[in-house]
């Protein structure tokens, strides 16, 4: 199976707003979309907890956290918009996830996928696919800036907090309502660290970057994943 030879550090997180940097009009994709080529990275994603976000909304799932919450674990909130944009990818935006739309139909938006933390992919989708013929053509990669022009996120930190840190008190300056209810006054888990949960196993395995793109922005953590990165199988 042909791959997009690249990989970026994916976060424990997805976005109740578009990134800063999404091109206008650019919708989402969804992860079926992606991994098309991004097999292996698909593979590994499907068993973390985002891959299962919105399992959790659905009633009598996770009860003991719901509790703690004051939210009623015999409650369906897969319909609740208060909920459901932490548990799924691009909702409200286009081509994202819509209350009572397929959960996991041609998109599969029904979790937290990869464009919650890369953005949407519509805008940037076909940059990767001509920097992977330029580099196999001319030996030459594609400048990282052409990603971000095209709506590709980096700011993964941003990304994790506007879910993770969207409560009132937070230290997160662009919390807003509709807040989450699990917070760490309800549970110490809730304690969101960015450094510790994008090296948890809350994010998909990393393969080596193989060049196709160049050049800033560059994740902090970039050198650190890619140094125990794996090979892509061939």
């Amino acid at each position: 199976m042909n791959r997009l030879l690249w990989n970026v550090a994916a976060l424990a997180a997805l976005l109740i707003a578009a990134p800063a940097s999404q091109a206008a009009g650019a919708g989402y994709v969804g992860v079926k979309t992606c991994t098309k080529c991004h097999d292996v990275q698909g593979d590994s994603w499907a068993e973390t907890a985002h891959a299962k976000a919105f399992e959790s909304l659905k009633a009598n799932t996770k009860a003991d956290e719901k509790k703690k919450a004051k939210l009623d674990p015999a409650k369906d909130y897969t319909k609740d918009k208060d909920c459901v944009g932490c548990h799924s990818t691009g909702f409200g935006q286009s081509g994202g996830f819509a209350v009572g739309g397929e959960v996991g139909g041609q998109k599969q938006l029904g979790a937290v996928g990869c464009e919650s933390c890369h953005g949407a992919g519509g805008g940037y989708r076909d940059e990767h696919g001509k920097a992977e013929k330029k580099l196999k053509k001319e030996s030459q990669s594609t400048p990282r800036k052409a990603l971000v022009a095209a709506g590709q996120n980096f700011d993964y930190e941003k990304a994790c907090a506007a879910c993770h840190l969207n409560y009132k008190g937070s230290s997160h300056k662009g919390a807003k309502p509709p807040y989450t209810p699990f917070t760490p006054e309800a549970d110490a888990k809730y304690k969101f660290e960015y450094d510790k949960a994008v090296r948890s196993k809350a994010l998909h395995e990393h393969y080596k970057l193989k060049g196709v793109f160049s050049g800033d922005p560059l994740p902090a953590v970039r050198a650190e994943f890619q140094k125990n990165a794996k090979e892509i199988p061939e």
